[in-house]
């Protein structure tokens, strides 16, 4: 190859529009006890159950997927990996999360009740 040649880079991860729910169970052991528990929680769950619903929203809103463009550094090294340094860049407690985490299910829930398609 020349020097000049351009070097092309494929990209080895596919971003995702919000958090994918299959990579849930890599975010384990982001965290400490609590979290993880509330991980394994949420994996014994259907991938449609408004529990897994709630995490995708968490994690959604944690790692500001809405944001995120397809050229950005987060979408070119993938979603799990901005999820975990997410985690990992999270200032407050495990207690916090999953207060966070159970507000969205509210949200979820409520949701699902008022809309007749659901029920």
């Amino acid at each position: 190859m020349s020097p000049l040649q351009p070097v092309i880079f494929s990209m080895s991860v596919e971003p995702q529009l919000l958090f994918p729910p299959s990579l849930i169970p890599a975010l384990k052991n982001a965290r400490g006890p609590l979290w993880r528990q509330l991980v394994e929680e949420v994996c014994a769950e259907e991938e449609t159950s408004p529990k897994q619903a709630a995490f995708v929203l968490l994690m959604a809103r944690l790692g500001n997927c809405a944001a995120c463009k397809p050229d950005t550094y987060r979408a070119l090294h993938g979603c799990e990996k901005c999820a975990l340094r997410t985690l990992r860049r999270y200032r407050d407690s495990d207690e916090s999360l999953l207060d966070a985490y159970h507000q969205a299910l509210q949200e979820v829930e409520t949701y699902l009740s008022s809309t007749p398609d659901s029920k």
